[in-house]
Formats: C-alpha cells, structure tokens, sequence
C-alpha cells in the first residue's frame, strides 16, 4: 500500500513541475488590433507610415502577436499603451521580413523610468546605460529606459533608437555568440565582406573619418547594432554616405527601403469602400483600415 501511495505521489510531482516548467503555448492574434492602436503607429513609427496597406495588417499581427507572447513590466514606472506599441515596433522592425520569426530567447521587457547603472540602479549617479539583453540571471529578459523608448522614435534626425539597438543585439545573439555576425541572417558568402567593412569603418571611426556614433567603434557586436539603428532611422542618408554598408545591411535584413512605398503611393491599389478590408479582418474597407 505504501508502495502505491509513493508512486501516486511521485506522479503528482511530476506532473506539476511539468506544469511549472513547461514552456507556454505561443498565442496567435485573434482579430484585428484596435484602431487606437493603428492611431499610435501612424503617429510614431514612421516605418510603418512607409509600408503599403498589405504590409501595414502584417506590420500589426507582428506587434500583436509580440505583446501577447513578451511581458512588459514597469519597474518603478508606468508603462503605457504607447510604451508597449514603441517596444513591440522595435522588436518588429528589424526581422519584419522574416515573418515566422520569434524572439525564443527573451521573455520579459523591464522598463525602467531613466537611465541605470551596472548594478540595475536607475538613481544617484554613474548612470550611463540606456538599455541592456539580460545574461546570467537576468537572461531571458530585456532592460530599456523608458526615456530611451519614447526618445529614439521621436527623434529620427540622430540616427539613434535604443530599443532596436537592443533587440538587434537579441537577433545576434540568438546563433549562440553575441559577436556582431547574425548567422541566422547573413548569408555565408557576405560573412568576410560583412568582418572587413566592420574593420575598415571601426577604423574610420576611430581616425574621426565618418558620422557613424562613435559607439560603434566598441567592438564588432556594438558597430553592428549602432549601424542598424542608423540603417532603420535614416536609410536614406546611410545609402548615401556608405554605400556599401547600406548595402550589406539590406542582405542582412532583407529589407529594401526603395521598394517600400509610401502608404499615400499612386501604386497601390485601395480597396474600394465596401470592398472586403486588405488585412483579411472580414470586415468591408469602410468599417476598419479606411477609418
């Protein structure tokens, strides 16, 4: 009979550690996202303002499915719809044409009201850092300024963005080595063209030969995110600058910004009024994306 009762007991442990440790379910997005939502990215993510009408619904799903799948946390702070849309859209931007793209290895967003230090403290003095990928016990999780945040959006013009700074370092990351190579997007044949640019332009950088941020110059994995914030705040500038840094970071991302068409472009073709909505939602044009 005791034998009985330690096997009982044993399946019951079992079975809740399983649950504790099981990983959750990835939740897929349930209907269109609200139209104060669609507000909030018109009137901060100018790369989605970009995007056609098909890319924009797509562009949604991606931040939907995020926020349903990342805890955002607050710590010592309030985190807004607003904040929540700018971390989502951060995330979104750099694997946006990778749409079976998930971030496995991060779980939780900490949002911190300003700058902290190495200690995780964002008061008194020696704070520096804007935002950090977790290791150790904090791996899995994601730390940014909330200051930081609001910040890289609302300011294109400095060819800065925290959050997709971060997250890039996330992509790096996820091949095993944070080294400033994202394997599981580059190609093998742009791997060494890929190693020497970064030599020759951390050269520059150090000889005050160019207007990449000097922070770049830290090492391979920092002039890689600091050049991907460049390349999604000012494509444009970046192409003509540095031509073949543009270059790489296309194949990189697989994304081309002269193929993205404005969403007032003659090209595309509306839908007409009661017409079935682009994004697939069932509803007629008139009574979703037109509002």
């Amino acid at each position: 009979m005791s034998l009985l009762i330690l096997i009982a007991f044993i399946v019951i442990l079992f079975f809740i550690f399983k649950k504790i440790w099981a990983k959750p379910k990835w939740q897929i997005p349930k209907g269109t996202v609200p139209m104060e939502w669609r507000a909030i990215l018109v009137k901060n993510i100018s790369f989605y303002s970009r995007l056609n009408f098909k890319k924009k619904a797509l562009f949604e799903y991606k931040v939907q499915e995020f926020l349903l799948n990342h805890k955002i946390t607050g710590i010592k702070t309030d985190v807004s719809l607003t904040d929540e849309l700018l971390i989502a859209s951060s995330a979104i931007i750099p694997i946006f044409s990778f749409p079976e793209w998930k971030y496995s290895n991060l779980f939780e967003i900490l949002v911190y009201p300003d700058t902290f230090n190495e200690d995780f403290k964002f008061e008194g003095e020696d704070r520096k850092i804007l935002g950090m990928v977790g290791t150790g016990f904090m791996q899995g999780k994601m730390i940014l300024s909330k200051k930081a945040i609001r910040k890289g959006f609302a300011n294109e013009s400095d060819k800065k963005n925290t959050a997709i700074h971060e997250f890039v370092h996330l992509i790096d990351k996820l091949d095993g080595q944070t080294d400033g190579v994202p394997e599981l997007l580059l190609e093998k044949q742009y791997v060494i063209p890929w190693l020497e640019l970064i030599r020759s332009k951390i050269d520059d950088i150090y000889e005050g030969k160019t207007d990449i941020n000097p922070y770049g110059g830290t090492n391979k994995q920092e002039f890689f995110a600091v050049t991907s914030e460049y390349f999604f705040e000012k494509p444009k500038l970046l192409a003509k600058k540095h031509p073949e840094l543009h270059a790489l970071l296309e194949q990189i991302f697989d994304q081309d910004f002269e193929i993205l068409a404005p969403s007032n472009s003659r090209t595309q073709k509306e839908p007409g009024r009661n017409q079935p909505c682009y994004c697939g939602s069932g509803k007629k044009y008139k009574h979703c994306h037109l509002k």
